[in-house]
């Protein structure tokens, strides 16, 4: 049996049980005066009713209604710290603010805690433990850049990054500047391409779809590939990992000897980390959330309210973090996909053709780097 076998019955109904036990011990520590974080000690306050004696299961948690993107725009951003970990150095990652104020999280350890988890989901083989990475990535306020150096040092590796503004590429984007956006482009593998020829043994990369392709052009002009550059194990993440590309990126891009292991991530949620692709399957991208610490349900598009239960019926993402730094019940993403069933590797239900909300589509930049 494979990891991607369908869960059994027993499997599902632990990992619920498992939610459920979890779910109340974050409520507790959230609204508890000792340990909560100021804007939910405020927030339970102004709703007149106590979440620690009310709430006690997931499916309880539809009392908090949905939480509001406004919230997470401007501060004071020490609300959000958990007075139970008031003293423990605080960092602040942001998302958006192409226009506008940009939303802010509050991290201390959840990106390290996601990192590992996801570091236990990767084969030596491919990732060794040792080995030294390419961060080619979004830098500045963004957790990836962080999170991918503490992977990398967590499994052993030193992690060399590089510097890429995605707000600025938005900004060209968004001007027609296409010229512009190619220099830009290049620059930033050129940036790659000094670090890959300075000697640091580089095996272990994580990279966009666009600049994995970028990357793998420019080796090809000087007949090399990214096998032949070192690169054995490849993590990739972004809503342009359509099944297409995938199979573009295992079968051409990459070849049989490099691991492409595929992530959909946010700086609210963590990490749901996609099943093995497979050629049997058609490379279809099928993620699950980090359950207990996250989960993922779809919503209607049509009643909000109502979820989706019907494998391979489409619905808006709806996400809800459980961590002791952060509790984001039942917030809405901009992003829409398919419904998966729960596998043996995440007995959990899982989601497939992940793109943006087809009423932000229009609007929205996906895929700037």
């Amino acid at each position: 049996m494979t990891n991607n076998a369908p869960a059994s019955p027993d499997a599902v109904c632990k990992a619920a049980e498992q939610l459920d036990a979890h779910v109340r011990e974050t409520i507790q520590w959230h609204f508890s005066p000792e340990t909560g974080a100021p804007f939910w000690l405020d927030w339970a306050k102004k709703a007149g009713w106590d979440p620690r004696k009310e709430i006690k299961g997931f499916a309880d948690l539809v009392r908090f209604g949905h939480f509001e993107d406004e919230w997470l725009r401007g501060g004071p951003v020490r609300r959000w710290v958990p007075k139970g970990l008031a003293q423990k150095p605080v960092f602040v990652f942001e998302t958006g603010g192409t226009t506008g104020i940009p939303k802010s999280r509050i991290v201390i350890d959840d990106f390290r805690i996601d990192y590992e988890m996801l570091s236990e989901t990767l084969p030596d083989s491919h990732f060794p433990k040792g080995a030294n990475w390419l961060m080619l990535g979004p830098s500045g306020p963004r957790r990836l850049r962080l999170a991918v150096e503490h992977l990398c040092q967590h499994r052993g590796g030193v992690c060399f990054c590089l510097d890429l503004d995605p707000r600025w590429v938005i900004k060209v984007i968004k001007r027609g500047a296409m010229a512009e956006l190619k220099l830009y482009q290049e620059h930033v593998i050129d940036q790659a391409m000094t670090i890959l020829s300075a000697g640091h043994d580089i095996k272990c990369m994580f990279v966009t779809p666009k600049l994995l392709d970028a990357l793998a052009n420019r080796l090809e002009s000087g007949g090399s590939s990214i096998r032949k550059a070192g690169i054995t194990g490849v993590f990739c993440g972004g809503t342009e990992m359509t099944t297409q590309w995938a199979r573009f990126a295992v079968e051409e891009l990459l070849g049989p000897e490099v691991y492409l292991a595929a992530c959909y991530g946010n700086t609210l949620m963590g990490l749901a980390r996609a099943r093995t692709l497979e050629a049997k399957e058609g490379y279809k991208i099928l993620y699950h959330a980090p359950q207990p610490r996250a989960v993922i349900q779809l919503a209607d598009l049509n009643d909000p309210e109502k979820l989706v239960t019907e494998v391979g019926k489409t619905g808006r993402v709806m996400l809800t973090t459980l961590t002791k730094e952060f509790f984001v019940p039942r917030f809405f993403e901009r992003d829409e996909a398919e419904l998966e069933p729960p596998c043996v590797q995440f007995p959990w239900n899982g989601v497939s053709g992940v793109r943006p909300f087809r009423e932000f589509a229009a609007t929205t930049t996906v895929g700037v780097y």
